[in-house]
């Protein structure tokens, strides 16, 4: 739990408490309400800070009128949303600011301690499943791009392209004579891994080798569970996702050639030494724990007996490799400088979208529900394809994804372009849209102005 200090190391002085002794009592409640990842303490904690340091700077008290407050609110969106290249910042990390000092206010206020908040709410209305419920919207906020405006997964074209270039191939699939990366079977696998499972980085980054699935001993069209490391998981939820059984033969293959001959008697400074290790734990250091128990932190020290990281992406000597938010990058960019100018930046993130926005289209077009109806023709019976048979494609890419809610599910493929998804699968089904049918659309929609 981040802690804010004053520069004299006080908490207190003869006006009384400080403003970062309220702070950090608002801190301590963030796990129990509502926001339990270290990263959002980490992040609400810095916005604290940069805020209280502007309020210092103009000698506006934290919990002052609201005229000073509201006035100090206005330098201070003057400052980071359009002052100086070096204190300026994007919109969302605005929105992440504004956040963070909204629930800081709201916490104060119950508390006793703020009688007045910088921010203006606009109050309105909106119908929920036939009822009129009251919303609020922080004026604070800046106006955000609507949903459809930007495309946040890759096309199955470019989720290949992506593919063979962490391989160092070309497009054809062939190999890149100007390829000079390194250990592109491990790039290749891993990306193979989250383009297929949909995991966060945080979840794909601190994998385990003993963590992979056993491949199955035949091809099969139905995919194959992975369980998610609960505590690497966005408030460690436990879930299931699944990956198809070619990208699981590629990471078996990884682990018996390439990730083979990485390994070394790499150590950290603190190692956590680990023997008898299995699917679900090991001795480590001499005491048994299970995997699901370890923190990201934790889990990058584990070693075997004689050295090497546990993870299963392996660098130079055994060591472990976490920075695959810069190899996308470089791969995107490389890409892009090569074959096709088109191609975006790519974050480990953007490759969860994709694999949403595959996951929907094979659901909807009704792949995975063929393949269920196979397996269960043949006898296998898995509890996976009784699932798939029977549940709603949001249901299943709602477990899928971890999400709390089949809301979430909603809002979330709404951000994406999901429409192609459904007339495509129409295209497929039943031939090209009519025309007339795409004229009685579109006179629906020109009735609204």
């Amino acid at each position: 739990m981040p802690v804010l200090i004053d520069d004299d190391f006080l908490f207190e002085d003869t006006y009384g408490p400080r403003a970062t002794r309220a702070v950090n009592g608002w801190l301590r409640t963030l796990p129990s309400s509502g926001a339990p990842s270290p990263n959002s303490w980490r992040a609400y904690a810095l916005a604290a800070r940069d805020w209280l340091v502007h309020l210092r700077g103009h000698g506006v008290a934290v919990f002052g009128t609201r005229e000073d407050l509201v006035a100090a609110l206005g330098t201070y969106a003057d400052r980071r949303l359009s002052g100086p290249l070096d204190e300026r910042l994007e919109s969302s990390s605005w929105e992440l600011q504004i956040t963070a000092l909204s629930r800081f206010y709201d916490w104060a206020e119950e508390e006793g301690l703020a009688k007045a908040v910088p921010f203006t709410l606009a109050v309105g209305k909106r119908m929920v499943q036939g009822r009129i419920e009251e919303t609020r919207r922080n004026r604070a906020q800046t106006r955000r791009p609507k949903a459809h405006v930007t495309v946040q997964y890759l096309a199955s074209d470019f989720a290949d392209l992506f593919r063979y270039g962490l391989a160092g191939l070309g497009p054809d699939g062939l190999e890149d004579v100007t390829f000079r990366g390194r250990f592109p079977g491990r790039n290749a696998a891993m990306g193979g891994v989250v383009l297929g499972t949909g995991m966060r980085s945080r979840e794909f980054t601190y994998l385990l080798v003993h963590e992979v699935p056993t491949l199955p001993a035949e091809p099969t069209e139905v995919p194959i569970p992975w369980v998610v490391p609960e505590l690497g998981t966005k408030g460690r939820k436990l879930r299931t996702t699944w990956i198809d059984y070619a990208r699981l033969a590629a990471v078996h293959s990884y682990i018996a050639l390439d990730r083979e001959m990485s390994r070394g008697s790499w150590r950290p400074r603190n190692p956590l030494v680990v023997e008898e290790a299995d699917f679900y734990g090991g001795r480590i250091n001499g005491r048994r724990t299970r995997w699901s128990s370890l923190r990201p932190e934790e889990r990058v020290r584990l070693v075997g007996p004689e050295g090497g990281s546990l993870l299963l992406a392996l660098s130079y000597g055994g060591r472990p490799f976490v920075d695959w938010g810069t190899l996308f990058r470089r791969t995107a960019r490389r890409i892009r400088e090569r074959f096709e100018p088109r191609f975006p930046d790519v974050a480990p993130h953007r490759c969860r979208h994709t694999f949403a926005m595959a996951t929907l289209e094979r659901l909807v077009e009704g792949h995975y529900r063929q393949a269920a109806e196979l397996a269960a023709a043949t006898g296998d019976a898995s509890g996976l394809a009784l699932y798939l048979l029977k549940a709603d494609p949001l249901l299943i890419l709602r477990d899928l994804l971890g999400h709390s809610s089949v809301q979430t599910t909603e809002v979330y493929i709404k951000r994406l372009d999901v429409n192609r998804i459904y007339r495509a699968a129409w295209e497929r089904t039943c031939g090209p849209v009519d025309g007339a049918a795409l004229a009685e659309a579109d006179a629906e929609f020109d009735e609204e102005f």
